[in-house]
């Protein structure tokens, strides 16, 4: 290359990478052998050819129509690539005291990174919040010939525009939302390593907050880089991988360390764990198993989660947490949310529910339970439950039965949606519904489809069979309601649906109507209640693809249904 694109690299640091060697293929046209590329760390030892290929892959971003260049940076700031003092030019408030990563970068290269970012807040007034640029900026310096080009690189990022695409977080509001979405992803795909947070933190999203600075800032440069190759190729979601596959590894040799109890710690000590571990995590794993583990997770698609993100940001729009405040933020869940001396059931402790209340959705938990019915108040009607608990969603269920077995349900879905099938049974919710059980341990049973997404195909696939059937209160068939709603049309975890199911669909989140209440469907139920809320029946179901909850046929001591009061408004 006839410009030198590793002026402010530390070269002793750097391994068997090639510094002058030719760049080799820098231009693709197809998509999926950019991918490949990208993910096989086909340009990990040439540094010419990863600087050429990411020079392409940014000025292919689509950006808006004025994005500052390079051009632009030497004309505010020069374009030296001699000694900066950094202390020239403080990093801006937006960055929240990140500091700027070494890498592999010369010593005197830190003040190149200052003057970038002192120029990117000069000229993007709108970015209010965005830690995890100095990462991104540091990362690439190393493949810019001078700080205007590595200005230009970090501005396309910065300014790109292509619908349902985004690189960086540039508000508080996009920055916690995201910490929100982690978090209902860590349930889903790293259950192990959710219920290791819940033994170990006081509070778990305080330290789920940090999982966009393990990746791009507390990872070595070796790992960092090998990201970027597929982060610049494949967007954020990237990110929500890498982080997934360091809390799986981490909890990997949390478990498999010698003497290693399970005490609770403040949050901060946790954190502090999790960084000494990522910054170590050469130790154990190298850049190609990470990438594995990260790509061997069946996420949801890009669409489900921008979803999700929205749902969460819709969420913290709704308390009017848009910017960062000095009272911080978190999560009001495990010890805030859940008060011991305000909290009472007659079914489960003030411990217990703070378990549950790990389970949901991040932006739920936001919230504290609100009791909306239980059977020792309000008798044993259904008509009763259906009349205290319409016009809350979600709601939690719990059940307790007369061997002292404890089960439940966290329901996504108003009951009142039951309407639309009249008096036949019509299954409605979401994916973001689970049944669980306490005793003899807790566990939680999440929509199948989210372990093996290859169902959801197969049931739609067969949705054109015969009506499904339900139990009715004598265990006999009864009809269910044909679809109002075309369910391709919708999200299958964020939107509830009504469906024409046959008997082997994995969508039969819950029903109800004036005979009985149904959760989990598909060759049994989960959860079975008469009328009287007297009798229950669980067994296998394909939607959570749970075992009986408690014993088969269970006689109900008692009922009892949360709702999700706003703890910030209260």
């Amino acid at each position: 290359m006839a410009v030198d694109c590793g002026v402010f690299v530390d070269w002793s640091q750097m391994g068997d990478v090639s510094h002058d060697a030719a760049p080799g293929k820098t231009e693709y046209k197809d998509l999926k052998e950019l991918k490949q590329h990208a993910r096989s760390g086909q340009w990990a030892k040439n540094h010419s050819q990863r600087s050429a290929v990411y020079q392409q892959l940014l000025k292919a971003l689509p950006c808006r129509t004025v994005t500052p260049d390079a051009a632009v940076y030497r004309d505010i700031v020069g374009n030296s690539n001699s000694k900066r003092n950094p202390s020239a030019y403080p990093l801006p408030e937006f960055v929240d005291g990140a500091a700027v990563p070494c890498y592999c970068l010369k010593t005197e290269s830190v003040g190149s990174v200052h003057a970038v970012i002192s120029c990117i807040a000069g000229q993007f007034p709108d970015i209010s919040y965005c830690p995890s640029l100095p990462a991104v900026t540091a990362l690439l310096l190393h493949w810019s010939a001078d700080e205007a080009q590595c200005f230009e690189s970090v501005s396309r990022m910065l300014a790109c525009n292509e619908p349902g695409r985004r690189l960086l977080d540039q508000t508080f509001l996009a920055y916690q939302s995201a910490c929100m979405t982690f978090g209902d992803l860590v349930h889903k795909y790293c259950p192990a390593a959710h219920k290791l947070m819940i033994a170990t933190a006081t509070d778990v999203l305080e330290v789920y907050s940090d999982w966009q600075r393990w990746v791009l800032g507390d990872l070595p440069f070796s790992f960092a880089a090998r990201v970027m190759d597929v982060y610049l190729v494949e967007g954020y979601k990237v990110l929500y991988r890498v982080a997934l596959a360091i809390l799986k590894f981490y909890r990997k040799q949390r478990s498999g360390a010698a003497g290693s109890a399970l005490t609770k710690q403040d949050s901060a000590a946790v954190r502090s764990d999790i960084q000494a571990f990522v910054k170590n995590i050469g130790k154990s794993v190298t850049p190609e198993k990470l990438l594995e583990k990260a790509f061997s997770i069946r996420l949801f698609s890009r669409k489900e989660i921008t979803l999700l993100q929205l749902a969460n940001e819709k969420s913290l729009q709704q308390r009017g947490i848009t910017v960062k405040q000095k009272s911080s933020i978190k999560r009001q869940n495990v010890q805030l949310a859940v008060n011991a001396d305000n909290f009472s059931s007659e079914i489960v402790s003030a411990k217990e529910i703070r378990d549950i209340w790990s389970w949901i959705p991040e932006r739920y938990a936001l919230c504290q339970p609100q009791l909306l019915f239980t059977t020792s108040t309000h008798g044993c009607s259904l008509n009763r439950f259906y009349s205290h608990c319409e016009g809350y969603e979600p709601t939690l269920m719990l059940i307790r039965t007369t061997d002292g077995e404890v089960c439940g349900a966290f329901l996504s879905t108003d009951w009142e949606e039951r309407k639309r099938g009249g008096n036949k049974l019509s299954f409605f919710g979401t994916g973001e519904c689970f049944v669980f059980k306490m005793k003899p341990e807790m566990e939680r049973y999440e929509w199948v489809v989210i372990k093996h997404p290859e169902l959801a195909n197969a049931s739609q696939a067969a949705d054109d069979e015969p009506e499904q059937t339900g139990a009715n209160d004598n265990g006999g068939p009864q009809a269910l309601e044909k679809p109002a709603t075309e369910p391709s049309q919708l999200s299958p975890f964020l939107s509830a649906r009504h469906f024409n199911l046959n008997s082997r669909n994995t969508s039969m989140f819950m029903a109800g109507n004036i005979d009985s209440i149904i959760i989990g469907g598909g060759e049994g139920n989960a959860l079975y209640i008469d009328s009287e809320l007297n009798h229950g029946r669980t067994e296998r179901c394909l939607t959570f693809d749970n075992p009986p909850l408690c014993a088969e046929s269970f006689q109900i001591a008692l009922l009892e249904v949360w709702g999700f009061k706003d703890a910030m408004a209260s």
